[in-house]
């Protein structure tokens, strides 16, 4: 659409910081106020919209997008979304390595042992390892004190954590992430480790390239929205 405003700013609200363009509230497409916890959240917020051009591109607006997700969907569907990442824990992508080739299986190691070590010690919670693709259940205690750590995180980080989740098929990694244990750049490695191998073996398409790409990028968002919520 045309850009139809000046200038973007921030406003305090009672519950949070409000997004304005021209002093009128900035709306979700569900038509709820589009109001942050963070300033440092609704500041770059801010920035997105003024960074438009003559025409507004909501692709260009990643933390937008994300803010105005968490109000219309996740906070509504609160216990939906916990229970859809949570699933996550029962095949986590660090818990199935390779017996061989050999240089595969200490990339996995040296990428994926520090966030089962992670998360031994902020959980308390051991996760089976194996190899190959048979699926190995994981203890029930496991899976239910994960979904824990999930259902006690306010919306708009559950709603970074299943991003990143989605993103890189670990909810290890996610939470990792969020922990800031990790950065993007590491999840993005852990999450992609064999592909990555794979492709500096044998080479790849430039499809193949693009989608890692994509997902590195998608990493670094949800990274920025879950610092960005560090910050009051």
């Amino acid at each position: 659409m045309k850009r139809f405003y000046k200038t973007a700013a921030v406003e305090a609200a009672d519950d949070g910081h409000a997004i304005t363009l021209d002093g009128r509230p900035v709306k979700t497409p569900a038509k709820a106020p589009l109001v942050v916890p963070s300033a440092r959240l609704a500041d770059i917020i801010a920035g997105e919209w003024d960074a438009q051009g003559e025409q507004v591109d909501p692709t260009s607006m990643p933390l937008m997008r994300l803010a105005a997700t968490t109000i219309d969907r996740i906070a509504p569907q609160r216990e939906g979304v916990v229970a859809e990442t949570a699933k996550y824990a029962e095949t986590d992508l660090i818990c199935y390595g390779v017996a061989d080739p050999q240089g595969l299986r200490e990339r996995q190691q040296a990428a994926w042992q520090p966030l089962h070590a992670f998360v031994r010690r902020r959980f308390d919670v051991n996760l089976v390892e194996t190899t190959g693709l048979m699926h190995t259940p994981q203890p029930d205690s496991a899976v239910t004190t994960l979904r824990a750590a999930l259902d006690a995180l306010e919306p708009f980080r559950l709603t970074g954590v299943a991003d990143a989740t989605g993103i890189s098929g670990s909810l290890v990694i996610a939470l990792a992430l969020h922990e800031g244990e990790i950065d993007a750049e590491a999840a993005y490695t852990a999450s992609l480790v064999d592909e990555i191998y794979q492709a500096e073996e044998w080479g790849e398409d430039d499809l193949a390239i693009e989608r890692r790409e994509t997902i590195r990028a998608d990493l670094v968002v949800a990274e920025r929205f879950l610092r960005a919520l560090d910050i009051g």
